[in-house]
């Protein structure tokens, strides 16, 4: 059976990138990937490990019901928000969920992100809206989460973080800075005065290009 260790360091390596960006505390937030060419096969952080004592052997793997496949960790136990937009996302091969400061700013006050610089639409897909609250881990964030995804790859998680998926590591990681970029203007901006929109002919192009730039 295979350990899926190339994986395994992959995720590990952006768990800890993640943690040097400032993005998370301790243990918190989780990255997964889906393993290529295998159903119901995903890498994922372990729980309550701090990402700077993190080893790439720690990294585990499950199956679809979240069990483990490889490793002997318990799995992030936020597993069932990364396994349901698998699911229903077959574009989706790598997931971040975060705890970036103005995301979780945003989370807090319930205000989604809405298209201000010209960069979001593109690789987010639109505004980046709030998913209804639920609590971490549980099957209703996960239904929740999924629902405010619908056509797009970022998410503001209600009262805790942001989440934002990619065909691959890199794409997702490179999403999440850049949503944490546009909820630090935007909160930033909220208090100097009135934000202005892009035009909705922007966004509607910008829009297109997002169905484009998703699967390069």
């Amino acid at each position: 059976m295979s350990d899926y260790l190339e994986l395994r360091n992959q995720v590990h390596a952006y768990a800890v990138k993640m943690y040097q960006a400032g993005m998370v505390t301790g243990s918190a937030g989780n990255v997964s990937a889906r393993v290529p060419d295998e159903a119901d096969r995903y890498v994922i952080t372990p729980t309550s490990i701090s990402y700077q004592e993190l080893k790439p052997e720690e990294v585990v793997v499950v199956d679809g019901e979240g069990d483990l496949v490889v490793g002997e960790n318990a799995p992030s136990f936020e597993y069932p928000i990364h396994i349901a937009i698998y699911r229903a996302r077959p574009d989706a091969g790598a997931i971040f969920h975060t705890h970036s400061v103005y995301s979780s700013i945003l989370a807090v006050l319930r205000k989604p992100i809405p298209p201000i610089i010209e960069e979001l639409v593109p690789y987010a897909g639109g505004e980046v809206a709030v998913a209804e609250y639920a609590q971490s881990g549980s099957d209703a964030l996960a239904e929740n989460a999924v629902k405010a995804l619908f056509g797009k790859s970022a998410v503001l998680l209600a009262n805790h973080g942001n989440l934002c998926l990619g065909k691959n590591l890199r794409k997702a990681f490179n999403l999440c800075a850049l949503v944490e970029r546009a909820a630090r203007i935007y909160v930033e901006a909220l208090k100097l005065g009135q934000v202005h929109l892009l035009p909705e002919e922007v966004v509607q192009a910008e829009k297109e290009m997002y169905e484009v730039v998703k699967d390069l």
